[in-house]
């Protein structure tokens, strides 16, 4: 398997498993790390779902391979604006042991890395 179908079911697997927790396994702490920015009741419930519904579009739309630049760009447009969002809310987030906000710097450099790849 080639390095670019590797780093594309990679980022799939990454986008899939993070709706999946977000809407089942973990829900609990994405309302109580809402709750830390005021965001309660529906509107909590909406980001919630609504952030794992766009997390499970792009893993699907990664599968199927099609537009991958376009995915690319998306991709990193959402890493952004959930970086930024984390960041209001809780800037300790970047000095989080488990790292869920640094992380986003060398995924976002695969996901580089496959939009250049992917637009050769």
């Amino acid at each position: 398997m080639s390095l670019l179908v590797l780093s594309r079911l990679s980022l799939a697997m990454l986008w899939g498993f993070t709706a999946l927790t977000s809407l089942f396994w973990a829900q609990d702490l994405g309302y109580e790390i809402l709750a830390g920015a005021e965001i309660t009741g529906a509107a909590a419930d909406v980001a919630i779902v609504s952030g794992s519904i766009l997390d499970a579009v792009l893993a699907l739309w990664l599968i199927s391979g099609k537009q991958l630049y376009r995915c690319c760009q998306i991709q990193v447009v959402v890493i952004v604006i959930y970086s930024v969002l984390l960041t209001i809310i809780d800037a300790g987030f970047w000095l989080h042991p488990f790292g869920p906000l640094t992380k986003n710097i060398p995924i976002l450099v695969l996901i580089g890395w496959l939009a250049q790849a992917s637009n050769r």
